[in-house]
Formats: C-alpha cells, structure tokens, sequence
C-alpha cells in the first residue's frame, strides 16, 4: 500500500511545534506527544527513509536520547495517576506515603528534563528536523503497511510462553507497526489495522503501567510488603497481565496473513538504526 505523501511532512511539523510546549512546561500530554511523534520520526527514518545524511543520524540520535529522558518523566506521571484511581481503605497511609514519595520523585526528574531541554538542544532540533524536512527521501519501493505487517509476523512467528519479557517485546514492536502503518495511505484495512494495534498498545500500556507502579511501591515501602496497598496493587497487576496476555493472542489472530498482495523488500538495518532500537525505552 503506498505512502500517505503528507504524513511525513505531518510528523516533522508537529514534533518541531511541540517543542516549545514540552521546553516551557513538561505536563504530561506534552510529555506524551513528544514522545509519540518521535518514535514516528524513528520509523520514518529506520524503514522508510532511503539513506540517512549526516545530519538525519544526529537528529535521530538527538531526539532518541531526549525521549528517553521525557519518558522517565511520563512513568511517574502514569504511576501518580493510577495510583489515585485505586480505591483502597488507606487507614496505614501507606497510599498517600506513596504518592508523595513519587510526587517529589517527578519533581525531581521534571527538573533534569526542563535542563535537557535548554535554548541550545531546542535550537538544534528545530534546526535539524527542519533540514530532514527538506532533504530526506522516501524509498521508491516503501511500502508501510506490507513491511508493517512483516515485522509484526516475524514477532508473531515465537510461539514461546507469553512471559513478561516477551509482552514487554510486544509493546515495543507494537509501537514500531502502528506507527509504519500510519505513514500508508488510509483505507479501511489500514484504519482496522491501526485500531487492533491501539487496542493492543492499550492493554500492553496498561498492565506495565501498574506495573512499574507495583515495582516502585514495592522498593519505596520496602518495611511494609505485605500491606494492603501493596496486596491490591500486586492482585490488579496480575488482572492487567492475565488481560495483556488474552490481547495480544487476540492480535495475533487478527492480523494474521495481512497483507497477502505484497511483499515489502527486506531492508538491511544500518549501524545507526541497530544502535537506536538497542536503546528503545
């Protein structure tokens, strides 16, 4: 299926406007929008790009790094959010310990993003992405949803036990399809594509939010393990992973054989987009 020609164009645009927002104030939809359209930007540049310059390798480095560093930010923006969700008697006041302890833990780290996101750093991004955004190139042979589908049937095809390790390996290779599908023209088979593939991400999401959570109440109230609060988020954490596992079969299933026109070319990983997934978060 062949490439929406404006969707790249899109990407680059709105992760340079988003820039200023996320530089002034990190709240958690800037938090999520930067790092949403940067792992954009990442499969635009890894599978669909047709060779990268010097400058798309710096920025792709660039904004690597930076998502990194704003993710460790938006963990503690989930894990305060479902926290207060959780409905439990708090009569030890274990539940508001925590969220104290992860309140000032995120104060902390917003600090160190607002410093990696200095006057220098958003300058060179603007920059760099405005210099991709005139001279990348899209491969004459690219095509998102047939190589889409591809990678998500080479992760399909490990039949092993879905442990932890292997959902956390779908949530990541989730990403990459969703958004390699988003860069193909919409249809109606491209749009029930990316819908299986949110309702993946949002199961997948969901359980490791909590937990992240369980793990860091778990370190934090480190004398008090067998407290309700950490009881009841141990319960719903194994309800989250029981639904991730049941989604992820579900998509299995879904988007099996998809799509049988065409077969998108296999294209040999460079050095520098081996490097960035090494580093996905």
């Amino acid at each position: 299926m062949p490439l929406d020609q404006e969707r790249p164009r899109v990407v680059l645009e709105k992760l340079n406007r988003n820039l200023s927002k996320l530089a002034n104030k990190p709240t958690p939809d800037n938090i999520h929008q930067f790092r949403t359209y940067s792992r954009r930007l990442q499969a635009l540049l890894e599978e669909l790009a047709r060779e990268l310059g010097k400058n798309d390798k710096k920025l792709h480095k660039l904004v690597s790094r930076l998502r990194r560093r704003a993710g460790r930010l938006r963990d503690f923006d989930v894990q305060i959010a479902a926290l207060r969700t959780l409905k439990i008697h708090d009569k030890d006041g274990r539940k508001a310990q925590l969220l104290r302890a992860l309140s000032e833990a995120r104060a902390k780290r917003e600090k160190k993003l607002l410093k990696a996101f200095d006057e220098d750093t958003v300058g060179e991004l603007r920059k760099r992405l405005k210099r991709t955004a005139r001279s990348v190139e899209i491969r004459q042979d690219a095509d998102p949803l047939a190589l889409a589908m591809q990678v998500f049937a080479r992760e399909a095809q490990d039949r092993s036990p879905l442990t932890e390790d292997r959902l956390h390996q779908y949530r990541l290779t989730g990403k990459r399809v969703r958004y390699l599908v988003e860069f193909a023209a919409s249809t109606p088979e491209a749009e029930a594509i990316i819908e299986q593939l949110k309702r993946m991400q949002d199961a997948l999401g969901d359980w490791h939010d909590w937990l992240t959570l369980t793990q860091n109440a778990e370190k934090r109230l480190g004398e008090a393990q067998d407290c309700a609060l950490l009881v009841a988020l141990r319960n719903l954490t194994r309800a989250k992973f029981r639904r991730a596992v049941e989604v992820v079969m579900q998509t299995r299933t879904a988007l099996a054989g998809k799509p049988s026109q065409t077969e998108a070319p296999r294209r040999t990983p460079t050095a520098a987009a081996e490097a960035a997934r090494a580093a996905i978060a």
